[in-house]
């Protein structure tokens, strides 16, 4: 980032700062400068994320052209890892999303104990909660 700045240049430029922005608005300054910085920088490496992605996919469909015109026999490996990725990228679009049970824990009946036992220990809990002043 730096390649043509030396040392003595950063620091000619620090107290160049220091003495237009003065000691209380250099740190904020350099702040807000950075945080931009940081910005950008993210903002650029968001776009190359996606633009890889792109690629990918092109190159991917790409390669299911080719598989498509050959028939889908005597494929050769990177098409036939392209197909297999394809084919799972669609099981999990494709896959029912599992619901976990979000229902408060019973406890658990002890061997001695009916399961009519329980239920009435937990109501007597649930019960108990509801009732106490918070």
């Amino acid at each position: 980032m730096f390649d043509g700045i030396g040392f003595m240049e950063l620091l000619l430029i620090g107290i160049l700062g220091l003495v237009v922005l003065g000691p209380e608005r250099l740190p904020v300054a350099v702040r807000s400068l950075t945080g931009w910085i940081r910005a950008l920088k993210r903002m650029a490496n968001s776009v190359k994320d996606e633009l890889e992605q792109e690629l990918k996919i092109d190159q991917l469909h790409a390669d299911l052209k080719k598989a498509e015109s050959k028939g889908l026999a005597n494929l050769s490996p990177e098409l036939q890892e392209s197909i297999d990725q394809l084919k799972k990228a669609a099981e999990s679009v494709n896959r029912p999303y599992k619901v976990e049970d979000t229902s408060p824990v019973a406890p658990k009946a002890s061997p001695d104990e009916s399961p009519s036992a329980v239920e009435a220990k937990s109501s007597e809990a649930t019960s108990e909660n509801s009732s106490t002043p918070k």
